[in-house]
């Protein structure tokens, strides 16, 4: 499936109720359904556009950082993972988590940062027609600098516009829904708004179960591959992932408004929002020095306009005395692959856990040859997004979960990568996102979207209501704008 983002003008107009169908209508088995558990999916909220600009911008000279597998999506907006929660088709309730968090930091004062707000594992609750979307909030209060520390704050309010959320099957979307900032999301916004300012809207598409999965039963050792019995020189790999984002400007111009494109996956290789995935790795571990070569499957292919058309497929790990190189097989414009370096990456912190070998967010640099695989629009030497392996030397050790972003995701999900450079100008930024892949510089473009969307399908089913309403414009000024 191809992925592409998609920018729209602010409109503004409007409610249109799009489709609506009687509870009368759906099967009697629906009537008494039971609590259905949601597993996997992704909320893509930008939070507020002009306070990203504000941050990145000539004033604040800040920046934002992302964690826990959030990635970035279309024009603003930052993608949160990993859906869990329930859904209760008789009543419409929903609740639903996400995982990771964006921080923001700006006004830097000496080794800290005036501005300082973290916004973590938001969560969307609906029930009866009214819906509120929560967070964990870490932030430095506006002039005073005082800390506060809240769990799960009643962020904003989401206005569903009366459309019921019952009988829906999977998955349940809910699209361009306007949020509100409520007066206890303004307090522990660090006093940077006022309740009832206007927010981005939000967006979320989450899978629903019939029922929990029940939990797989305990695997026993295998008597010839514990742990323990691991051979002392060189060990065979029972499996293997490699997490790897590539570099999130690459991603961001691949799906700008320039390159117009996007990327497809297959032979296994998996979508995490944040990064790629690589699995079913196959090769082998020294565990005296360390030494490990694993292949891996998967291809990831970009195509866009301009001839933007590269394939990297299969790629190869090699680690020697601390170093790693990660390579793959490059095609570009349907030739035939050939075999290049790709990065280099700090592999010293490998480590050995149990018959699990893991190196987490290893920092990565470009290859001379790498260079010339993105056609010179970054030098040898430039950091591209951190390299994370995982090895099972025992086929009971389990590879980490990925960042799962539910099913049909119809956006390109971004890297998450280096945030923005507190120096960068808002300007600057501007013509590094529309004109090409950027060096690690520009933040989010500024492109504020409008019009809301509620969609819940599912079972043959369908409820709907557009909205067309205005969206205030990134400031420059010496707040963060309204």
């Amino acid at each position: 499936m191809k992925h592409a983002s998609r920018r729209r003008p602010a409109r503004t107009g409007a409610f249109a109720l799009l489709l609506a169908l009687p509870l009368a209508l759906l099967p009697l088995g629906q009537a008494q359904a039971a609590a259905r558990t949601v597993s996997g999916g992704r909320l893509d909220w930008g939070i507020k556009s002009s306070f990203q600009s504000y941050v990145t911008g000539p004033i604040a000279h800040g920046s934002w950082s992302l964690s826990g597998g959030v990635g970035t999506v279309g024009g603003s907006q930052f993608r949160f993972p990993s859906a869990t929660g329930t859904y209760h088709p008789d009543s419409g309730a929903l609740r639903t988590s996400f995982a990771g968090g964006v921080r923001f930091v700006g006004h830097k004062k000496g080794a800290s940062y005036e501005l300082d707000l973290t916004i973590s594992r938001p969560t969307v609750r609906v029930a009866n027609g009214a819906g509120t979307l929560y967070a964990d909030m870490r932030s430095k209060a506006k002039g005073s600098g005082q800390w506060s520390d809240r769990a799960q704050v009643p962020l904003a309010t989401l206005d569903l516009g009366g459309i019921s959320t019952k009988g829906g099957g999977t998955p349940i979307g809910l699209a361009d829904v306007p949020a509100t900032l409520t007066a206890q999301g303004a307090s522990a916004f660090a006093g940077y708004y006022t309740a009832g300012t206007a927010l981005d809207p939000v967006t979320l598409s989450v899978d629903v179960l019939a029922a929990a999965k029940s939990p797989a039963p305990p695997k026993s050792p295998s008597p010839s591959k514990s742990p323990a019995k691991q051979p002392a020189t060189k060990a065979r790999i029972e499996d293997a992932a490699l997490d790897w984002g590539v570099r999130r400007t690459w991603r961001e111009y691949v799906t700008g408004p320039v390159a117009e494109g996007g990327w497809t996956l297959k032979d296994g290789a998996r979508d995490g929002g944040a990064l790629f995935r690589f699995p079913r790795g196959s090769g082998t571990y020294e565990a005296r020095n360390s030494r490990l070569d694993v292949d891996f499957t998967g291809t990831l292919r970009f195509t866009g306009a301009h001839d933007l058309d590269l394939s990297l497929a299969a790629p190869h790990v090699r680690v020697r005395e601390g170093r790693g190189t990660l390579s793959a097989g490059v095609a570009q414009g349907g030739a035939k692959a050939r075999t290049r370096t790709l990065v280099t990456f700090d592999a010293k912190k490998l480590k050995n856990d149990d018959g699990l070998v893991r190196l987490t967010e290893a920092p990565a640099r470009l290859t001379a040859e790498g260079a010339e695989v993105f056609g010179g629009v970054y030098q040898a030497g430039t950091a591209m997004d951190p390299v994370s392996l995982a090895v099972a030397l025992d086929d009971t050790a389990e590879l980490p979960a990925l960042p799962d972003i539910g099913s049909g995701a119809s956006t390109a999900p971004k890297a998450a990568g280096t945030s923005p450079s507190p120096t960068a100008s808002p300007a600057a930024t501007t013509t590094a996102s529309a004109s090409g892949p950027g060096d690690g510089t520009s933040a989010l473009p500024y492109v504020l979207g409008a019009g809301a969307l509620v969609l819940l399908a599912g079972a043959g089913t369908a409820y709907g209501l557009r909205r067309r309403a205005a969206r205030g414009d990134a400031t420059g000024g010496t707040n963060p704008g309204a």
